[in-house]
């Protein structure tokens, strides 16, 4: 975790940066700061050098110094990762001493909460970040130390944002905090699924969710969603707080009795039971190593017993 966002020199004037700069690429650090994208798309990358290779770059990045270079790497990126990625590989492919330099505006930053909030702000304009990129965004600014809480970056890293807007960016950085490690490919979540992940967790539903996550064998994106979404459609059904509709998923408030209903019990070792809604009424889940078909047997005969009239 690089701890180099210092001022390399008094601060300018906050004004926009005039004059371009030809910087080697030898000099700049990719990682000095984090970033809101956590890949780049292969087919825009190409798209990108093709234009760069014809036409030259039509728009200088936008760097600025570190405090401290570490093997000879003075830069870091505030915007223009695709197009200092797309100039590495020219530079490589062709060979090229002319993509071994790029254009760039020199930007003052005097710490790293600011590079974030910069870089963030330069790239809003894109409409193919993906719900689930901005919400990461806030938590690795916390992870980076930038920000003593997900509210605080949110705040910092979106200034000007409504308050509705804020509230969905809460919602989004809750799934990544909490789900983030269990997730494949959360990037192919939509807004509207990922609100609705927001508001299972804060209604209650983080550990049977996460359990559902931890449990399944298939871990597809398609596979994951099936697994969560009974605790979603049961969130929503019947919720423990107050639903805030800023989220965007409204649901009906329903008071329940205290520690009702069990969602999870886990009666021995190696076993644990979670109940699940269904369209048609509920589903008792067994898993574990001790969930064996003989148990079910047992566990049949017992409800049988127990449900079957005097």
């Amino acid at each position: 975790m690089p701890a180099q966002l210092q001022p390399a020199q008094p601060l300018l004037p906050a004004e926009p940066p005039s004059q371009v700069h030809l910087i080697p690429l030898a000099e700049i650090d990719d990682a000095a700061i984090p970033r809101d994208r956590t890949a780049l798309a292969p087919e825009a990358l190409r798209e990108l050098r093709d234009s760069i290779l014809a036409h030259g770059l039509r728009l200088p990045v936008e760097l600025f110094e570190l405090a401290h270079a570490t093997g000879g790497r003075r830069y870091g990126i505030v915007s223009g990762l695709r197009r200092v990625t797309a100039h590495r590989e020219l530079a490589g492919a062709l060979g090229l001493g002319h993509f071994a330099r790029i254009p760039a505006f020199l930007r003052p930053l005097p710490d790293l909460a600011t590079g974030l909030a910069a870089m963030v702000e330069e790239n809003a304009i894109r409409a193919d970040l993906s719900p689930w990129e901005q919400g990461r965004m806030a938590t690795v600014a916390v992870e980076w130390q930038a920000f003593p809480t997900i509210e605080a970056a949110i705040d910092g890293l979106h200034p000007t944002a409504t308050a509705v807007k804020r509230s969905r960016l809460r919602s989004l950085a809750r799934v990544v905090a909490s789900l983030g490690p269990l997730l494949t490919e959360p990037e192919r979540l939509s807004l509207r699924q990922l609100l609705r992940i927001g508001a299972a967790l804060r209604n209650g539903f983080e550990e049977p969710i996460t359990l559902a996550l931890e449990s399944t064998s298939l871990k597809n994106p398609d596979a994951q969603w099936s697994a969560i979404l009974p605790y979603l459609v049961e969130s929503e059904r019947f919720v423990t707080t107050e639903p805030d509709e800023s989220d965007g998923v409204p649901a009906p408030f329903k008071p329940e009795s205290r520690g009702r209903p069990r969602r999870i019990a886990r009666p021995r070792p190696g076993l644990t039971i979670r109940r699940e809604v269904t369209r048609d009424g509920y589903v008792l889940r067994m898993t574990g190593p001790e969930a064996t078909s003989g148990l079910m047997d047992e566990v049949i005969d017992e409800i049988e017993r127990w449900l079957a009239p005097e």
